[in-house]
């Protein structure tokens, strides 16, 4: 393998000839070698922009010449486009702070750059990673810069899929709505409602989950980019963290703004555990929703059985015909995931000590890729699950003809023990709270069924 002779603080190294990383990025590759994660593809692309956006301050505060800063610009651009992915290669569990990825992002940048400028990999006196790629910045205020543009973007992507998915269950709650069944409280008979009024209420669940996210989402549109070290803004040109941010506000579409404070930026982790925070609320309801589905949809026999799920697949290896309720299964696994993420990404944020919170690495991976599993997933479960849901409707009928809880929607007219009395009655004699409400002569037939219809029942 031909390689090239890099040389840092702590030596020399040979490098592969044809990898656009360099000296620290191989150091990181031997020193971490623990999951083969990589990070995620949101977070290069903002990484890339990140930097573009310095050197377009750099270059308007004459801090950087015309000829490096656009070689280095035209290098991010490339990455933003998705060009040399396979070039970062830091490991997501990595040094504190993100130094690793930071450097891996500066000597694939500088690389590319030089090629630009006609010279060969690796020539730092021409274009040095450091230098001039990494000029009046920090890993500590360009990495949870990044990781909030980053995230926004997740954030924003994350709410469209969520918008469709509680769209498609309003479809099932107006396809259902004249459904009548038996609600069930503490997992025993209640009241009659209808199986929409159950949908609706799914999906304005989600639509809640999605407000909650976009809200703490605006909490990321404060950046530290130009704090450098410690948020001091050490090393940065008069103008550049104005100019910085609002290169990358312009290149990203996002409503950026220099954080009010810098040292809050470095310090807290308090804007990712909020966002955090929202995803592991989704993934509760989620859970709760998608264990209603399965438990509605039990059977087909020895079951509830007032729903009927799509069959993606066979659901046994050994039980010809058997179709399981797999793609909610799934859902309810990936919740279970997100959910312990965001106690990681608590436990990193509580981790921050004195002038700078050296876990964002871990932060990053936790949040970016838990919305990345939603955004993946939960298309295909709308899609191949949600949109086929049928229901049952004769079933959910006679359940809830059947249930002696009619009995608690004549408390009105008859009152609590007259009502108690029927309940006990229809229980016993196994006869329907209607049968024995006419026989008894407490009502008339239309009395009783105005009473017990949950439409009419339903306040605006």
């Amino acid at each position: 393998m031909k390689t090239r002779i890099e040389k840092d603080t702590l030596g020399e190294r040979r490098v592969p000839a044809s990898a656009y990383y360099g000296i620290q990025t191989l150091r990181a590759l031997e020193n971490f070698p623990v999951s083969g994660l990589r990070a995620h593809p949101s977070l290069v692309r903002a990484y890339a922009e990140v930097k573009r956006a310095c050197a377009v301050a750099n270059r308007e505060c004459r801090a950087l010449d015309a000829r490096r800063a656009r070689a280095i610009v035209r290098a991010c651009d490339e990455v933003v486009a998705g060009a040399l992915a396979g070039q970062f290669v830091v490991d997501v569990y990595q040094a504190g702070a993100g130094t690793s990825f930071n450097m891996n992002v500066n000597e694939v940048l500088a690389n590319r750059a030089l090629e630009r400028l006609g010279r060969r990999r690796g020539d730092y006196a021409a274009l040095h990673p450091n230098d001039h790629v990494n000029m009046s910045q920090s890993t500590n205020d360009t990495f949870p810069t990044a990781l909030r543009v980053a995230a926004l973007r997740q954030t924003t992507a994350l709410c469209a899929v969520l918008d469709a998915f509680a769209d498609s269950l309003a479809v099932k709650a107006r396809e259902f709505r004249r459904v009548r069944k038996a609600a069930r409280t503490h997992l025993q008979d209640a009241v009659p409602i209808s199986l929409g009024q159950e949908f609706a209420a799914y999906a304005a669940a989600v639509r809640a989950c999605a407000s909650e996210l976009a809200r703490r989402a605006r909490l990321l549109e404060d950046v530290p980019l130009g704090g450098t070290a410690a948020g001091t803004g050490a090393n940065t040109p008069a103008g550049f963290r104005r100019r910085a941010v609002r290169a990358l506000a312009r290149s990203t579409g996002l409503a950026l703004k220099p954080a009010r404070d810098m040292r809050f930026g470095l310090q807290s982790h308090q804007p990712f555990t909020a966002l955090s925070g929202a995803l592991r609320e989704l993934a509760l309801e989620l859970i709760r929703i998608s264990g209603d589905l399965r438990l509605l949809a039990s059977g087909p026999v020895a079951g509830l059985g007032e729903l009927r799920l799509p069959a993606v697949q066979p659901g046994s290896s050994i039980m010809p015909g058997k179709s399981n309720p797999a793609l909610l299964e799934g859902l309810s696994m990936l919740c279970f995931q997100a959910v312990g993420r965001d106690l990681s990404v608590g436990l990193a944020a509580q981790a921050g000590q004195l002038d700078l919170n050296v876990m964002t690495p871990l932060t990053a991976y936790d949040l970016l890729d838990t919305m990345g599993l939603f955004l993946n997933f939960l298309p295909s479960v709308e899609e191949r699950c949600l949109r086929g849901i049928e229901a049952d409707a004769a079933r959910c009928r006679a359940n809830a003809e059947r249930t002696p809880s009619l009995a608690a929607l004549l408390n009105p007219r008859i009152g609590y023990a007259r009502a108690a009395d029927v309940f006990k009655d229809a229980l016993r004699r196994g006869r329907g709270v209607r049968d024995l409400v006419l026989e008894r002569g407490l009502l008339s037939a239309r009395e009783f069924d105005e009473l017990t219809d949950p439409y009419l029942r339903e306040k605006p």
